[in-house]
């Protein structure tokens, strides 16, 4: 919800999903989206599931992922950026940090 809150502030239309599954699915409904944010710790399918899963995707090819989460380790860090994901941001965060996050993905907020 903080991040709905935020990105809606900046001016993003969202789109809400309870896992990674829940997200694809919403997706194919909507389409092609600027920037997707995306937990690691989701139900039914995981965070890099997901950034697999629409990396896998040529239309989501323009679609900047950033992986927003409590996984610290930079094993993790690592994985989620090999994956495809572009930036990564450590929890707890606030609205200047997501905002300086989009910006280095190329999504001037």
């Amino acid at each position: 919800m903080i991040l709905t809150r935020i990105m809606t502030e900046i001016g993003f239309e969202t789109y809400e999903a309870e896992n990674g599954q829940e997200a694809l699915e919403c997706l194919k409904k909507v389409g092609v989206v600027d920037v997707a944010l995306v937990d690691w710790n989701m139900p039914v399918m995981n965070g890099l599931d997901f950034i697999k899963a629409i990396r896998a995707d040529n239309r989501f090819n323009d679609t900047r992922i950033l992986m927003v989460t409590s996984e610290s380790d930079f094993g993790n860090v690592t994985e989620a950026l090999a994956a495809g994901a572009d930036e990564y941001a450590m929890k707890p965060f606030d609205r200047s940090m997501i905002i300086d996050k989009l910006q280095l993905v190329g999504l001037g907020a």
